[in-house]
């Protein structure tokens, strides 16, 4: 591996990316082409299902949704924003998210979603690491105001030309993109439908990310659309997924798993993307009942707690064929659940921030329980190196290294230093995941452990008191109460722990506590 300072400028070799092609790992068309092709080729059939909490269910043809596309494209190209320039989009699950990911990577813009647990302090750090010239975000979400964080510390980043705000109202000084988005000029239209595709590299940098990883210091991972693409066309294509599929994941977009399952897939395969802004189990059961879900995939908490709320309520899901639960290891009860809630056989696998998903069990072909003993064969763009001293076994397990079209181009630290390049030479550089792993005897891998996952250490011990009682189902103020401080010295402490563990929200936070911690008791903290 090499290191460099010009991250943006960061692509595989030349003899890489031949590789790459001719193995069939890679592909030279990009996500705005999928758009294109299914708004051409099946343009009646649904693209998008957005559920929000403020105003139901919206659904978009793909013929609709290309013509939403262009039109973000069209507010960004007036903005300014080109090749290379970063847009950075922190917003709830909404179809503005997909679509302005979309629209830089019709101008060769490089898109970096964060989560809306992000707070201030570290949106700061990875402002001024990336200095993005255009911030998209909301006014208020989840009872925290994003567009006034961003405006008290906006004039520390000189490098923000442009304040975007979807879905609210926007202050002096501030764009609204949906009345933008309506506004736009039909000259602009037309220069946007004429233009070529030159800007649509799927080699470039294109998608920044960022993860704790496994040493709980915070960096960002830089993908292009090919190693996306890699990882989510062996999703696909391992579960048999298909235009007639309806794709649904409880993360965030802005989450490695949110961008592929309610994102890019889709647009792959000219499937239904199914997104909601707002979680609950009973909801989310619903929800994948009334659009007739066939796959659905996230960490282990989402899953058995949509898997029980399905069966509380008696929800039937005749149309599911595939639940995937991946992110850590899969205990036995879950299998149970996913069989006795969904109906389903509990298929997992293995993924992370800097790979996206890499590999995965199979309903068919592995025995019933098998979610519970194996992540899966790995995809076949990826390469394993298990490094051990000795013989590797339970007791003595191999250290998993990966190398693969899969496998993004670099990362860097959050705050500072060299871009780490793994994208180079004609094999590319080997990955050291963390992951400790042995075979599974079915050319699949095991997960026995991490070599340096801070779990719950990264919590202070006040931060692991509040997480012990969002376990519990309490609500801020009864936090609290019980804590004796203030509701916003809570708020401030849900805001780091969501951080922290990088989880979605509050229930993905509790049901950490018990998959790091399995014999933590919440009620007795």
């Amino acid at each position: 591996m090499r290191d460099t300072k010009s991250w943006a400028d960061v692509r595989p070799s030349a003899d890489l990316a031949r590789k790459y092609r001719k193995l069939g790992f890679c592909r030279d068309a990009t996500p705005p082409a999928d758009l294109r092709r299914w708004a051409r080729e099946t343009p009646d059939a649904v693209a998008i299902t957005a559920h929000t909490a403020a105003a139901g269910t919206q659904r978009m043809t793909y013929r609709e949704y290309a013509a939403r596309v262009e039109r973000v494209t069209a507010v960004l190209a007036e903005l300014g924003i080109g090749p290379g320039d970063v847009v950075v989009i922190q917003l709830p699950n909404w179809w503005q998210l997909n679509a302005v990911v979309l629209a830089c990577a019709r101008l060769g813009a490089i898109a970096a979603p964060v989560v809306t647990t992000i707070r201030a302090r570290e949106l700061e750090l990875m402002l001024a690491r990336l200095a993005p010239v255009a911030y998209v975000t909301t006014a208020a979400w989840d009872g925290y105001e994003h567009a006034a964080a961003l405006a008290f510390i906006a004039d520390r980043l000189p490098d923000i030309k442009h304040r975007i705000i979807a879905g609210g109202r926007a202050e002096v000084g501030e764009i609204d993109l949906d009345q933008r988005i309506e506004q736009v000029p039909a000259s602009t239209l037309r220069i946007i439908r004429q233009a070529d595709d030159s800007a649509e590299d799927p080699d470039r940098v294109s998608i920044v990310l960022f993860t704790s990883g496994t040493t709980g210091a915070p960096k960002a991972v830089l993908h292009s659309f090919n190693t996306i693409y890699a990882s989510y066309r062996f999703t696909g294509a391992r579960a048999g997924l298909s235009s007639s599929d309806v794709l649904y994941t409880p993360h965030a977009t802005g989450h490695v798993l949110g961008l592929h399952m309610a994102n890019m897939l889709p647009l792959y395969l000219g499937a239904q993307a199914l997104i909601s802004d707002t979680w609950s189990p009973e909801a989310s059961a619903d929800l994948m009942a009334e659009h007739g879900v066939t796959f659905v995939t996230g960490a282990p908490v989402f899953i058995e707690a949509i898997a029980g709320a399905a069966r509380r309520q008696g929800v039937r899901l005749p149309r599911l064929r595939h639940v995937n639960a991946t992110g850590t290891t899969v205990p036995a009860s879950l299998v149970a659940a996913a069989s006795d809630g969904l109906g389903r056989v509990l298929e997992t696998g293995w993924a992370m921030t800097e790979t996206g998903a890499a590999s995965l069990t199979s309903a068919d072909e592995d025995p019933p329980d098998w979610a519970a003993h194996s992540i899966g064969r790995p995809f076949p763009c990826m390469e394993v190196d298990l490094r051990s001293d000795g013989e590797i076994s339970t007791q003595n397990p191999g250290r998993l290294f990966v190398r693969g079209a899969n496998v993004c181009l670099a990362t860097m630290p959050r705050d500072g230093g060299e871009v780490t390049v793994f994208a180079d030479g004609e094999d590319g550089a080997w990955y050291d995941t963390g992951d400790l792993v042995v075979p599974d005897e079915r050319d699949g891998l095991r997960m026995v452990g991490r070599t340096a996952d801070p779990g719950l250490a990264v919590l202070t011990k006040r931060q692991l008191e509040v997480l012990h009682l969002i376990a519990r189902g309490y609500d801020n103020r009864r936090i609290a109460h019980e804590l004796h401080i203030s509701v916003s010295t809570v708020s401030i402490h849900v805001s780091n722990i969501l951080a922290k563990l990088e989880a979605t929200n509050r229930t993905e936070a509790a049901g950490m506590l018990r998959y790091l911690n399995p014999g933590a008791d919440p009620d007795n903290g």
